[in-house]
């Protein structure tokens, strides 16, 4: 859109210096006209016209034949007129209306990537045009910077209460290094922009906008044609984007909204290799800059020309740095795109939207919705998936870091930080090649609470069911129980809390469908802030820990059935002869621990119980005796689980 503006109103740029005459008399108006053009001239470009007319009673002024060429533009108009001229004071010019015939704005490039633009409409009308009158000048050079800023600044010093093109055409033409050439042509219609004051334009509208490009691809001509429909937007600042590229601009935090809101759509594009893609609709609210965070004149300065030598690692972090910061300097305040569709070889391929929004270098929420496609292995649907406050901008400067030599693991971790969470619903998908399905209702993963690199806090949930996979050994129990599917329902936190030095498991809740409903609650104490360090130090500040108390419930729903049937099948007899040598062995576990452990014995007997009587619940609870350090009792336990074991005090209950 703000190369279309600005090729569209270049002409009136021209136009404000050309009208900056004395109104009295046909012999002066004509040679103040021909000393406009001579300031182009002096200035080392070309300028001629036709002939010169003014109508004292209508105030109507007309200049034919217009051509003006200022490297790198070039303007050609069959006549200017410009109709109720005034003049308030020496320095604006202002006319009711402007109406330029056939016009004709072009932009090139030379070199081994050249670049040729062009647009031509056969009528372009301003209502209500107020400019500055003045010496005409050239942008300070023909630098991309120098170029947009001087045009936005130009755009900036006008006003208009609209400014229309029934019609507009335009080709397109650019050569690679390698010679390759992209050839393209484009269709406006219904181009209006209302309100044009102060450097700001109220709207702008087109009806549509159709564009053919002839490409190569691989070594093969490829044709690409499109079509975009009802393309608004509002609020639009040219001082805002004027300062992204000055420098003077580029101190202090100050926010420049550039767009309110944009809008297109239906988008549809296709091409002769087959691709068919539509969009039903875009939309962009609240765009703005922060200059002295984006810096974008010095990214510019740091793009090698086409043909040069290619950067050394150093240089493309260094402009990797610049690009992290374009985005540290873009607000989006949100952006939707609704209805995509494509045409695959596999398949039609479906997205309901996908929306984001950015603000000082994060994306708050980056969500996908409504994905309908075909993967090898047969059809996948995929409700929503999102990701959750991602450090765009740093995850580009690690990655630049990373490219230059691989990480260490304490490295890779800073990684961490930059996501804070990722979600995914109600995806279907084909599980290897069985034709059966797994489904995820919920996956959702939060993390944060960060000491250093290493997140204090985390919560997973999950919902989700699946085919099980006979080619398994550890699934082939439950599949000879008959258990073809697997469902999942589960929900675990984490968190510690600097003040107490306490860190807690909870909630852990875990129900494997059909077989057994588990929650646990565990803690920690005296965990130190250092054991998050992930260096050295942090083991030894790992020997400070402490065990605290634990608590499991085990809610039967067919496990022990299906525990008593593996041990039947495994060494033979019925199911009744199969759980009463579980229970018998139990017992005998009781027996060898006799009086030296109580609570031991108590607990073997509540397992006794769970495993005799279907449907039964078990309730253990496990509370340290006395300040215990974590480390020794895991390393007990793998040596002497009684004593470990003894270092609590346990109790243990069932009910059904």
């Amino acid at each position: 859109m703000k190369k279309i503006l600005l090729g569209l109103l270049a002409v009136v740029i021209v136009a404000a210096g050309l009208f900056g005459v004395d109104l009295y008399s046909q012999r002066r108006i004509t040679g103040e006209v021909e000393a406009a053009f001579e300031q182009v001239r002096a200035q080392g470009g070309k300028a001629s016209h036709g002939g010169v007319s003014f109508d004292v009673l209508k105030r109507t002024l007309t200049i034919t034949n217009v051509s003006i060429e200022t490297a790198p533009f070039a303007v050609k108009a069959a006549n200017v007129v410009a109709h109720g001229v005034s003049q308030s004071d020496a320095s604006r010019f202002s006319a009711e209306s402007i109406d330029v015939n056939d016009i004709e704005v072009s932009a090139a490039t030379d070199g081994k990537q050249a670049f040729k633009i062009t647009y031509k409409a056969p009528l372009v009308t301003l209502k209500d045009y107020s400019g500055p009158i003045g010496q005409f000048r050239r942008p300070a050079s023909s630098s991309l910077i120098d170029l947009y800023r001087f045009g936005f600044e130009q755009l900036a010093a006008i006003s208009a209460t609209s400014i229309s093109v029934p019609g507009m055409t335009g080709t397109v033409q650019a050569t690679t290094p390698r010679g390759d050439v992209t050839a393209g042509e484009f269709t406006y219609s219904g181009l209006v922009l209302d309100n044009i004051k102060d450097g700001k334009i109220a709207s702008t509208k087109a009806g549509n906008a159709l564009f053919t490009a002839d490409t190569q691809a691989a070594g093969k001509a490829v044709k690409i044609t499109g079509k975009l429909t009802d393309i608004v937007a509002s609020d639009i600042d040219f001082g805002a984007m004027a300062a992204a590229f000055d420098p003077a601009k580029a101190d202090g935090d100050k926010v420049y909204l550039m767009y309110r809101h944009i809008a297109a759509g239906p988008y549809e594009v296709s091409s002769t290799q087959g691709l068919n893609m539509r969009i039903d609709g875009m939309t962009i609210d609240d765009v703005g800059i922060t200059p002295s965070r984006m810096q974008l004149p010095k990214l510019l300065e740091m793009i090698p020309p086409a043909g040069a030598t290619p950067p050394t690692p150093e240089e493309a972090r260094a402009m990797m740095e610049r690009v992290a910061a374009i985005y540290d300097g873009i607000r989006i305040g949100s952006s939707e795109m609704r209805g995509l569709s494509i045409e695959t070889p596999q398949g039609p391929l479906k997205l309901a939207s996908i929306r984001l929004n950015l603000a000082n270098g994060k994306i708050g929420e980056f969500a996908v919705e409504g994905f309908d496609g075909r993967g090898p292995q047969g059809p996948i649907k995929l409700g929503r998936f999102a990701l959750k406050a991602v450090d765009i901008a740093n995850l580009m400067r690690l990655t630049a870091q990373f490219a230059a030599q691989k990480p260490l693991p304490e490295q890779a971790l800073a990684l961490l930080p930059l996501i804070e969470g990722a979600e995914l619903k109600g995806l279907v998908a084909p599980y290897k090649a069985t034709g059966k399905p797994v489904n995820i209702d919920l996956l959702s993963l939060d993390w944060g609470q960060f000491v250093g690199s290493v997140p204090s806090k985390l919560r997973l949930t999950a919902k989700m069911s699946g085919p099980l996979d006979t080619a398994d050994p550890a699934q082939q129990q439950l599949i000879a129980a008959g258990i073809d599917n697997m469902t999942i329902d589960a929900d675990l936190g984490a968190a510690w809390t600097e003040a107490s030095r306490a860190f807690a498991l909870e909630p852990v809740k875990l129900d494997l469908g059909g077989l057994v409903n588990a929650s646990a609650r565990a803690s920690l104490g005296n965990v130190p802030r250092e054991v998050f360090a992930m260096n050295p130090q942090s083991i030894a500040a790992a020997s400070q820990i402490e065990a605290g108390a634990i608590e499991l419930t085990l809610h039967d729903l067919g496990v022990v059935d299906l525990a008593v049937g593996a041990f039947s099948r495994t060494h033979g007899g019925g199911k009744d002869e199969a759980r009463q040598a579980i229970l018998a062995g139990i017992k005998a576990q009781g027996e060898a621990i006799g009086g030296s452990n109580p609570e031991a014995a108590a607990l073997l007997a509540a397992i006794s119980r769970f495993v005799e009587t279907p449907g039964q619940t078990l309730v253990i609870k496990l509370t340290p005796r006395a300040k215990a350090p974590a480390q020794q009792l895991l390393e007990l336990l793998k040596t002497d689980p009684q004593s470990a074991l003894a270092q609590f005090r346990i109790e243990a209950s069932t009910g059904l």
